[in-house]
């Protein structure tokens, strides 16, 4: 017999954002003194686990979402019953800016890998602040440019067999510094999380990363990753015949 949650679900244990909690939204230092008091005033926060949901398949629109603390992942299912991970998104990401606009059902599912801290910004606020924000309207210009970029780039990590490769890649997406300002140089992180997000084993991701560690693009760190060459990540590692020619 499966385990039945006592708990009720994330939307009906939201609370409001400690101080703390919202230096963590890098748009309202863009807001005007009135437009961050509406914006403050109208933020939520939930205390997300693996197994909630924060955005489902088919549901409508009814907040823009970002990432406080912790990490979530992007994912769907398909007609085979096989899960899709599109990306994940660490602190400092705000995301569905695309379906807040339209107003549309949500293409996509949003979980929480751990514990994480969501914050939620009802969609008529988010639409209020497009009608009178330059600073919130630049910000969302900037996420959605990023966006297309991220999953241009997603598409030519589906392409790649080689793993070492999928994995810097998606590394490398994970600390764009536009989209998850919150990351900085560390992304906390376990293998297994990172394994879940490229869609390869637990044993390959470590090879992979001990891979890139050699390289000098990362280092391996207690509880996540140093990034040390970004550049590095999203050119790839080097194959033995890119080293043999560079020696």
């Amino acid at each position: 017999m499966h385990a039945v949650r006592s708990e009720p679900p994330l939307h009906q244990r939201k609370r409001a954002p400690t101080a703390a909690e919202l230096q963590g939204v890098p748009w309202l230092e863009l807001l005007s003194a009135s437009e961050r008091e509406r914006a403050v005033g109208d933020i939520t926060v939930g205390d997300a686990r693996p197994g909630d949901f924060v955005c489902r398949v088919g549901r409508p629109v009814t907040y823009w979402f970002g990432v406080i603390e912790g990490l979530l992942k992007m994912s769907t299912d398909t007609s085979q019953g096989q899960q899709v991970t599109f990306t994940g998104v660490p602190p400092g990401g705000w995301f569905g800016e695309g379906t807040a606009l339209k107003r549309e059902v949500y293409r996509y599912n949003i979980q929480p890998l751990r514990n994480s801290v969501v914050a939620g910004l009802p969609v008529d606020t988010f639409h209020w602040l497009l009608d009178h924000s330059i600073g919130f309207n630049r910000f969302v210009m900037n996420q959605l440019n990023e966006r297309l970029a991220q999953f241009i780039a997603a598409r030519e990590i589906d392409r790649m067999a080689n793993p070492d490769v999928r994995v810097a890649r998606s590394l490398a997406a994970l600390f764009n510094p536009v989209l998850y300002p919150g990351v900085g140089e560390v992304l906390r992180i376990t293998q297994q999380e990172l394994a879940y997000l490229v869609g390869l084993s637990r044993q390959r991701v470590n090879e992979a990363l001990s891979a890139l560690q050699a390289q000098g693009a990362i280092r391996v760190e207690y509880g996540g990753l140093r990034i040390l060459d970004l550049a590095a990540l999203r050119s790839g590692p080097a194959t033995p015949a890119q080293s043999a020619h560079a020696a």
